[in-house]
């Protein structure tokens, strides 16, 4: 179990002895699924006689979605027929058997598998402290631009040597995370700084060219149809009896109705289908700097114009595109908005969203 491909092939023959699983969030995008895996490896090195099984939190057939992670993890010489993913894995019977689950890149379960909450023994996060699993060990959750700087970290704090394909995936991630370290962009700390100066010599990849490979695969979309975009980078969140589902699509909602003419009733029924009280497209696109734009649909007008208010009341600067209304009988009320406050990401609007329907 020397190599990364060696144990990723190992603890795949053994899935259904597993004795730990190492799960990034819902929306699994590359630092869910690089952190996963560069720190499932680690615990096999620490402890190999525990199997710690990494599981992309996703149906295999949306990997391909994510078309960054396909690129790093072919740069990183990761085959995917080694991989497991959630459709793969018999979850529910492996909690029966008293497994571990380690969470990186969140720290608090999404709603279909918080039932599993007195399974959780460790969490690696940078998202804001959601105050659970306080036993957890370790419980590192810090605000920093990425996970895999955390996972970084952690092989240094081990004394494990970081082979080339770990420090291709982490690295990768990190940069992608922050911007290729741009400070301008609000993400990167001296902490991801520090990490990357010691991951980049590893790697057989300029900086430059890695990160604008990364960043241009990550903006491909050719192709996708609307419930693909969703599909790409969704999470759902519950507040008390409200269902939220908030994606991030890499396109202008101009754009996105240019390809999609009939977009904003896939909106609603991708919200009926998964029974959503309330759903926001978070979209990011170059035009022909930075911009955001911000999709609302919810069940209801009042709804809508009750969030709206709140959302302007916390700095988001929205302003109303032409193409506010009612979506037919029974389809909900959708607004579109350009987002003049470029901070706020899904992971700082989402503890507004608690703070609101708590």
């Amino acid at each position: 179990m020397s190599s990364l491909q060696g144990y990723l092939v190992s603890v795949k023959a053994v899935k259904d002895t597993v004795n730990r699983i190492i799960l990034g969030n819902e929306a699994a995008d590359l630092d869910s699924m690089a952190s996963a895996i560069a720190y499932g490896y680690l615990l096999s090195l620490q402890d190999p006689a525990i199997v710690s099984l990494p599981v992309m939190p996703i149906p295999r057939a949306d990997f391909l979605l994510r078309s960054e992670a396909v690129y790093v993890f072919q740069e990183a010489g990761i085959k995917l027929e080694n991989l497991i993913f959630f459709d793969e894995i018999d979850f529910a019977k492996c909690m029966k058997t008293g497994v571990d689950l380690v969470l990186v890149d969140h720290n608090k379960l999404g709603p279909s598998l918080e039932k599993y909450d007195s399974h959780v023994t460790a969490v690696l996060d940078h998202h804001i402290d959601e105050g659970l699993y306080g036993n957890a060990e370790p419980r590192i959750i810090r605000k920093i631009g990425s996970t895999a700087s955390l996972v970084g970290m952690a092989f240094g704090q081990a004394g494990v040597t970081i082979p080339e394909n770990i420090a291709i995936l982490l690295s990768g991630t990190i940069l992608l995370d922050t911007v290729n370290l741009d400070e301008k962009a609000g993400r990167v700390t001296d902490a991801d700084i520090a990490i990357v100066e010691i991951l980049l010599p590893l790697c057989p990849l300029p900086r430059d060219v890695f990160f604008n490979t990364i960043q241009r695969e990550k903006f491909n979309i050719a192709g996708l149809s609307t419930a693909d975009l969703f599909r790409k980078d969704y999470k759902e969140y519950h507040f008390d009896s409200l269902r939220c589902g908030i994606g991030a699509a890499l396109l202008s909602i101009h754009q996105w109705q240019e390809i999609d003419p009939d977009l904003f009733s896939g909106v609603a029924g991708f919200a009926a289908d998964r029974r959503l009280d309330l759903f926001l497209s978070m979209n990011t696109f170059a035009d022909p700097g930075f911009k955001r734009d911000l999709l609302v649909y919810c069940t209801t007008k009042e709804m809508h114009d009750a969030l709206v208010v709140y959302l302007q009341k916390n700095l988001l600067d929205l302003v109303l595109y032409g193409c506010a209304g009612n979506r037919g009988k029974g389809e909900g009320y959708i607004g579109c908005y350009r987002q003049g406050n470029l901070g706020i990401s899904r992971k700082k609007l989402q503890p507004l969203l608690v703070e609101l329907y708590k």
